[in-house]
């Protein structure tokens, strides 16, 4: 009895410890919207014309109104989706064998991120690479030129010692060099373009710079600054280099436009690839008389239909015998087609109402600042005040916001820049945290620049204003608008 009610209570247990689990899980047709939704306009066309080519069920021109597939279901994106109403599926010949479909472009992986088309230039190191060609280079000068080439980093230093790079070249290439020869190619490379390319730290970037201009008194004084007072330009300490030099304060100030006016990341946004990105409005946004008029961009409503030849051709084979198996295949594919080519259509509508709603929401709580595009007019909004006003998931907001740009009579702004938190004033409102920006910019713009403000003095001036905002809030906005701390924003 007592193995058999040890068993038993080891089966207890183990039911005891089984739990129920309930989870969500998107649709494949979801994850495609999903997909399809956070397009750029700038992407939806060359998307269309990819659907079209893979699916000759899919046509551009205008919907027939006797067309049975004209009729399109409205759904909530990812929130929800209804099955197919319009078409009775007991009219095709089911077969769950060949079911579902994806759309071109679902390999896998997370497209989540992924960013607006770029135009590329050729690429900072093919330039490199190019000005290495004409040097007369023997095969070991040219290979220690290629290593160093690959050492440069995205803002155009050389930041690797030369014993490190000697040792790559010992280790990967099977050649025996000193830091020397490598110092006299290093030399080579920057003479190159850009200027200032392959320097080893800032003094040297600039300095390489200098020694391009014509070298006249006040360049000199330049590169003697750089060269002997570096560490009191950087603090600004400029009665000490005047003193140092004995330079008048003309002079000085002359030689230090020189010096601010070099690059100090030759190299620019990236040696690896020129980017420009390409910003076309999705929506366009017009003040008629005081009445904002609101409107897709033409290339997000694109005219699309059912092709009739397909329709056809399915009302065709479904009047046939159906127990011919070759022809049972051919309606299962025809199907898919017709149901592919209409839930794309269907999709590009429900995207269009969505982008809709979202930025007829943004306009409705950033009215003011759409009449007069003034930044002090615009109010505190976050991603859940707009899904809520919509009735929509916080998710779809983001996706909208974070890809979709409006042009306005005030020039083109993307949806997140009208996202903002909120800073509390006197007067018990929310402010915009950009309004508090742009008031702060105007206050270090109007300050003293021979008496810069300090952040504990703009907090005192913002906190006079009304704006209850701290010290460290000041610091962080100053830092976010790349404004230097006071010590640097001093001049003469």
């Amino acid at each position: 009895m007592c193995a058999y009610g040890h068993i038993f209570s080891i089966h207890t247990m183990q039911r005891l410890d089984l739990r129920q689990l309930l989870s969500q899980k998107l649709s494949p047709q979801q994850i495609q919207f999903i997909k399809l939704l956070q397009i750029p306009t700038v992407e939806l066309e060359a998307r269309i014309k990819e659907e079209m080519e893979i699916n000759p069920a899919l046509e551009e021109g205008r919907e027939e109104s006797t067309d049975e597939y004209s009729e399109t279901e409205d759904f909530e994106g990812e929130e929800e989706y209804s099955k197919d109403e319009d078409i009775d599926l007991n009219d095709y010949l089911n077969d769950d064998e060949i079911s579902g479909y994806k759309m071109q472009g679902d390999r896998g992986g997370d497209e989540e991120d992924r960013e607006m088309p770029i135009a590329m230039t050729s690429t900072l190191t093919d330039s490199l690479m190019d000005q290495l060609g004409f040097l007369s280079l023997d095969d070991r000068q040219y290979a220690i030129g290629m290593q160093l080439i690959g050492s440069i980093d995205h803002d155009g230093y050389i930041r690797r010692d030369l014993y490190a790079i000697v040792n790559d070249l010992a280790f990967s290439q099977n050649i025996e060099t000193t830091e020397e020869e490598v110092e006299q190619v290093l030399h080579m490379i920057q003479t190159f373009d850009p200027a200032g390319i392959a320097a080893r730290d800032l003094p040297e970037c600039l300095l390489l710079q200098l020694g391009r201009r014509e070298q006249d008194e006040i360049t000199l004084l330049a590169e003697r600054i750089i060269t002997d007072a570096f560490e009191e330009f950087t603090k600004k300490h400029y009665q000490k280099i005047q003193s140092r030099f004995s330079i008048t304060e003309d002079e000085l100030k002359k030689a230090i436009d020189v010096i601010i006016k070099l690059n100090p990341k030759p190299g620019g946004a990236g040696a690896s690839m020129t980017r420009v990105q390409y910003i076309i409005p999705d929506f366009i946004l017009a003040n008629e008389n005081g009445e904002l008029q609101l409107s897709l961009n033409s290339r997000n409503a694109p005219d699309l239909r059912i092709s009739r030849s397909y329709s056809d051709m399915f009302d065709a084979y479904d009047k046939s015998d159906k127990k011919d198996k070759k022809l049972k295949e051919t309606v299962t594919f025809v199907k898919q087609k017709l149901d592919a080519a209409k839930w794309f259509i269907d999709a590009i509508r429900q995207r269009q109402n969505t982008l809709l709603r979202t930025m007829e929401a943004i306009i409705k709580y950033q009215h003011d600042f759409f009449l007069e595009g003034d930044e002090s007019e615009l109010r505190p909004m976050i991603l859940k005040d707009i899904a809520e006003e919509i009735g929509m998931d916080i998710s779809t907001i983001s996706r909208v916001a974070n890809s979709k740009a409006v042009q306005t009579e005030f020039g083109i702004y993307p949806l997140k820049y009208f996202f903002s938190e909120g800073i509390a004033t006197d007067s018990g409102e929310d402010a915009s945290s950009r309004e508090v920006k742009h008031i702060l910019k105007e206050i270090i713009e109007g300050e003293s620049k021979r008496k810069p403000l300090s952040d504990e003095k703009i907090e005192k001036m913002l906190n006079d204003k009304g704006y209850n905002i701290a010290r460290r809030t000041v610091a962080k906005y100053r830092e976010q608008l790349n404004i230097p701390v006071a010590r640097l924003r001093k001049e003469l």
